[in-house]
Parts: structure tokens; sequence; C-alpha cells
């Protein structure tokens, strides 16, 4: 049973980490399901503050995927009109696949910049902010990802 379940988790947690840069697969909590399965070997024994803290991070990563562009968008000058422009681009962007979800919150924060009068450049840069949120969303996925590739790898060879 644990070779069944080893296999399992190291197939939750290599799509989890898929899913850290198509936006269309929920990544991080993929991976932490593949962590719980590791959990039920007995080969593997993690304690429960172990498990809550990264049932946390999960939590806090999956919140901040989405609050990161706006955030962005506002730290590149961007108005209420651009982070509200990037949070209607985030939703859109979920009913039009991985590039909708890439390019939404861009395209909504420059859309929202120029519906409130802003000239090209200045929405153009706060679709960059909201470029870069999603970057480092991005990347704050692909680390929690890489700590449950270390620990799959820790339980399986070592």
């Amino acid at each position: 049973m644990d070779i069944f379940l080893f296999i399992l988790a190291g197939l939750f947690i290599l799509v989890g980490t898929a899913g850290s840069v198509l936006p269309v697969l929920p990544g991080v909590p993929l991976g932490y399901v593949g962590l719980l399965l590791l959990q039920l070997t007995d080969r593997v024994q993690y304690s429960a503050t172990f498990l809550v803290a990264w049932a946390a991070a999960v939590v806090v990563i999956q919140v901040l995927d989405y609050y990161i562009p706006v955030w962005g968008t506002k730290r590149f000058g961007g108005t209420r009109a651009g982070a509200v422009g990037s949070t209607v681009g985030i939703v859109a962007g979920l009913f039009l696949g991985p590039w909708g979800v890439v390019l939404g919150p861009f395209a909504g924060a420059v859309l929202g910049e120029l519906l409130a009068g802003r000239t090209g450049r200045e929405a153009l840069r706060a679709g960059f902010g909201s470029f870069v949120g999603f970057i480092t969303g991005t990347l704050a996925k692909l680390v929690v990802c890489g700590f449950f590739v270390f620990y799959y790898v820790k339980a399986v060879f070592f």
C-alpha cells in the first residue's frame, strides 16, 4: 500500500508543481494533497504542527495569488480603477484559459486606467505592475511546491 501512496503522492506533487505555472490547475493545494498522502504511509510521520503550518501556507498563497496582481498595479502607480480592472481581469481570465489568466490582470489594469482617463503610458505602467504581481505570485507558488518536492524526495529516497 505504501508504494501506491508514494506514487500517488508523487503525481499530486508533480501536477501541483506544474499547476504553479499553469493557471488552470490549483497547484499548491494539489501539492499539499501529495504531502498528506505521504503522511498516510508507514514511512513518513509529520507532526500536526508541520501539517497545519503548511496548510496555512497553502491558504495564504492561494489568497495572495489573487491579491498580488492588484498590489502590483497600485505599486506601479495604478489607481483604484486599475486595481478594479486587474481584479476583473483575473476573474474574466479564469474563463479564457491559461493565457486569459496570465494576460487578464494586465489587460484589466490597462483598460481600467484608460477608462479612468489616464494616459496610455500610465495605463501600461499599471498593467506592467499587475504582470509583475502575477509573476511574483507564480514564484511564491513554485517555492512552496519546491518544498513539497523536497519533502517527497526526502521521504522516498532518504
